[in-house]
């Protein structure tokens, strides 16, 4: 029994020992090249620095001059910037041959200072507008003085006891008035019953404004610049005078500020208080005109100004800091002769509300897998604003930003992409983003078990009606009976109270402004906080006094309670909890659940069946020309080589139709020679599958184009791949006699997907240019992928109707497919390509 169990044992041994060894020389492996590339780091590093300190030691030991040694330092300086300088000059040369068009536009913003509505063709030149302000300036002066000695003043002296002699004894606002440098209207992405105009705003003028603080300290303001893009809303058309019943505006960033003190405040002029001082009044700005606060100036009784003043946001964005990649190495040792990494942090802003990201130690790839929230109020106009720093003890270095307005996202819905920062030679940032919608269907609370939010809450702080003083008329009302001696005495001493509410929903603590001496305060502002669990948080607000903090009144609103209500929402005056009898506070409270919608589903529709035997038909009584253009096609190294008999066959009748002249209207202007022929036969699946991605099932051609006999019109095509940067470029041009839709021409746009990404978020399109079968675009697209495997990819191109949103019909007026395998694209191609409809049945 021994003997026969004996031999088991050393074949499990053995077995054990080979599984062991293969183990350890994996192991043996992995470590011996670890140990390799730190070891030839180590002599890299070891190398340098007997580079560096070798000609110091040589200099002592041969007893030479210390000047030796400094001018070898001043020569290796002096041939490392030199080479620097050389190395910017050939990658601006090189960037510049890439990027042509961009650059001369922004050698012209920043060395001209053109108006923003010569860089951007959206934005209308409005010399009009600045010609009426110029003619009202002097009263606008007036006004304002006016409303400065009238309005502000009180405020000012009620603000704080050493300011209760404050005067204005000077207000004129100058002979220069502010000017309008562009503004841009929006149509198509805003509800048909409001206006939204953006203007550019700049103000550089010569305003003079003096005030007595206290005798005899003065102050004052002499010139001032100011500058940023104001938004305007008109909002809600009415069928009754004055078609408008309200007009809101705001600025959608904070604006640039700049002050000439004169007086006392001239002191605020020095590098130490000028940015100091002018920050404070950006923020007292902010606080009145800047996103989510706003003016508002009603034209009609029956509009709500709350509701003007703080509207329900557009939406919540999700925002994924994944990673980045390839960033500048700002940290050097040695002075410059070492290079090291970065240690690089993001900060994510929308608005007023910003992130900072965790640290990452010496990475020029780092990951963060981070994730923010922010609501939107504003979209297309907000901007999500990423910027990259290098974390040093002194002062932070600049790795990059890019900006990116959330009307895409609102779009998109969703976006998993990589973005290249600006202003930086190199780098780049992966972004992943969600857009929310705000719903008031309770059914599609999904509460999520990472802490994020699923619903959002908003609420509108109006005012508070018959506030206590103190403390002490707090406790006197909670005792029966008359009031105590003392406590008559209190209440004819004690002035009314300058209070101001927190708001709190857990750990979120939001502060409204101070209402300065009144028992009936009215602060008018809006907040937003996200919830992550709504059976269980509340929002509890609490009146305070300023400077005390003591507490004048809690009011508690479980959120479950909006859950159960109409419209989820609550408006009503609120009793106030310890304080005055009839202590109220009017607030209303909106509850809304986040919803990502998801895109449309892509519909696949199966291609005809396919005879690869049967040769294609050719038409005997063809002509010269059309025998040269049928060559041409199966030649051309675009198509595909897949052919369909039946697509041939139905393309024959239209050659004929073309060498006859029965429809010189569609002749193409180029020669046969220069026009690629793209039949419905050269279109793949995966094209038809990408082109049905945005319509909806069982949808038909409009009849026109179902009755059409001709061409659909032609697309002119630039492709080439930019070696130096790794870059594949589409360059939208122009179309050509395209299928006219009305008497005025077509409103059309054209779409791209580089094939296999046929998803909503690899869609890219170009604007949509309105009344013309001539359109130019002049529109580049770049696709970050090696040559190697866009070598291996296809491009699908379709020019559509802008003008069918509505329509349950096809938007399709042209397709073409490119297979970018059989075109150089190292060397770059520009060609007109014809559009034809695969799917087209007659």
């Amino acid at each position: 029994m021994a003997s026969a169990a004996g031999p088991t044992y050393p074949r499990a041994g053995a077995g054990g020992l080979a599984e062991s060894l293969s183990i350890h020389d994996s192991a043996e492996k992995l470590d011996s090249s670890t140990v390799n590339r730190v070891l030839m780091e180590f002599l890299s590093y070891f190398g340098r620095a007997v580079f560096v300190f070798y000609p110091v030691y040589l200099t002592g030991y041969l007893g030479l001059s210390i000047s030796w040694v400094l001018l070898c330092m001043v020569m290796a300086t002096w041939w490392k910037k030199n080479r620097q300088v050389k190395d910017s000059r050939i990658g601006t040369a090189i960037n510049f041959v890439d990027n042509e068009t961009q650059e001369v536009n922004r050698e012209l913003q920043s060395g001209l200072q053109m108006a923003t509505w010569v860089h951007f063709p959206e934005v209308e030149k409005v010399d009009w507008v600045n010609k009426v302000l110029e003619q009202a300036w002097p009263f606008f002066g007036m006004y304002m003085e006016k409303l400065l000695k009238e309005n502000i003043q009180p405020a000012i002296r009620l603000s704080s006891p050493a300011l209760k002699m404050f005067t204005f004894t000077k207000v004129h606002f100058g002979h220069v008035p502010l000017r309008i440098t562009g503004m841009k209207a929006y149509t198509d992405e805003v509800d048909q019953r409001e206006v939204v105009l953006d203007l550019n705003i700049c103000y550089d003028g010569d305003v003079d404004i003096d005030a007595e603080v206290k005798p005899p300290i003065t102050a004052g303001v002499k010139g001032l610049k100011l500058q940023g893009m104001m938004r305007v809303i008109l909002e809600p058309l009415i069928s009754e005078a004055p078609l408008v019943g309200g007009v809101t505006f705001f600025f959608m960033r904070r604006p640039t500020l700049q002050i000439n003190w004169t007086g006392m405040t001239n002191l605020l002029d020095s590098p130490a208080f000028s940015s100091l001082s002018e920050e404070t009044i950006m923020d007292i700005i902010a606080s009145l005109m800047v996103l989510p606060n706003r003016m508002c100036v009603p034209l009609v009784d029956q509009v709500k100004v709350d509701q003007m003043r703080f509207p329900l946001p557009r939406g919540v964005v999700r925002v994924h800091l994944l990673e980045a990649r390839d960033l500048l190495a700002k940290d050097t040792f040695m002075m410059g002769l070492v290079k090291g990494k970065s240690d690089p942090y993001a900060t994510v802003r929308v608005g007023n509300r910003h992130f900072k990201s965790k640290i990452v130690k010496e990475n020029l790839h780092p990951k963060w897998n981070e994730v923010y929230e922010f609501v939107v109020h504003e979209a297309p106009g907000q901007e999500l604003e990423v910027e990259l720093y290098d974390d040093d003890t002194d002062k932070d270095d600049f790795l990059g930003s890019y900006h990116l307005d959330l009307g895409r996202v609102k779009k998109d819905i969703e976006m998993d992409q990589w973005f290249p920062l600006e202003d930086v030679q190199n780098g780049e940032v992966r972004l992943k983003l969600q857009w929310f919608s705000l719903k008031t269907d309770p059914s599609l609370l999904r509460e999520s078990a990472d802490g994020l939010a699923c619903a959002m809450l908003a609420v509108y702080l109006d005012n508070a009606s018959n506030l206590p003083k103190d403390h002490n008329e707090i406790t006197e009302h909670q005792k029966q009976g008359k009031h105590s001696k003392e406590g008559r005495l209190t209440q004819r001493k004690t002035a009314c109270p300058d209070s101001f509410v927190e708001l709190t929903v857990d750990k979120d603590v939001q502060k409204s402004k101070v209402a300065y001496a009144s028992k009936d305060p009215v602060w008018e502002q809006g907040f937003t906080f996200f919830v992550h669990n709504i059976k269980t948080q509340q929002l509890t607000v609490q009146v305070k006094v300023n400077e005390k903090k003591t507490q004048l009144g809690v009011f508690n609103l479980p959120l479950s309670r909006l859950l159960n209500i109409s419209d989820m929402t609550l408006d009503q005056r609120f009793q106030l909890e310890r304080s005055g009898a009839n202590s109220q506070i009017k607030l209303k409270a909106t509850l809304r659940i986040l919803s990502l919608e998801k895109p449309p589903p892509m519909i696949i529709l199966e291609p005809p069946p396919q005879n690869k035997q049967q040769r294609p038909q050719t038409n005997k009584g063809s002509n010269a020309p059309v025998s040269t253009s049928s060559a041409n096609t199966a030649s051309s190294p675009a198509l595909s080589p897949s052919t369909s008999p039946a697509a041939r066959t139905s393309s024959a009748p239209w050659l004929s139709d073309k060498q006859n002249g029965s429809d010189e209207t569609w002749q193409p202007a180029s020669s046969p020679s220069t026009l690629r022929r793209l039949d419905s036969h050269s279109m793949s699946e995966n094209s038809i599958a990408s082109s049905r991605f945005d319509l909806s099932e069982g949808a038909s051609f409009p009849e026109a184009i179902m009755n059409h006999q001709g061409s659909f019109g032609e697309i002119q095509l630039t492709v080439r791949y930019a070696t130096l940067r790794h870059k594949l470029i589409v360059l939208v041009k122009s179309c050509r006699n395209l299928f006219r839709f009305s008497d005025n021409g077509t409103d059309s746009y054209v779409r791209l997907y580089f094939l296999p990404d046929q998803t909503w978020i690899h869609r890219k399109r170009t604007h949509v240019k309105k009344r013309t079968v001539n359109p130019v675009f002049d529109h580049k697209f770049e696709f970050n992928v090696s040559l190697q495997e866009a070598q291996t990819r296809k491009l699908d191109v379709s020019v559509k109707n802008g003008k069918m949103f509505h329509s349950r019909e096809r938007k399709d007026i042209g397709m073409v497919m490119l297979d970018l395998s059989q075109l150089d694209i190292v060397k770059g191609i520009t060609e007109w390509y014809e559009l034809t409809l695969p799917g087209l049945k007659k």
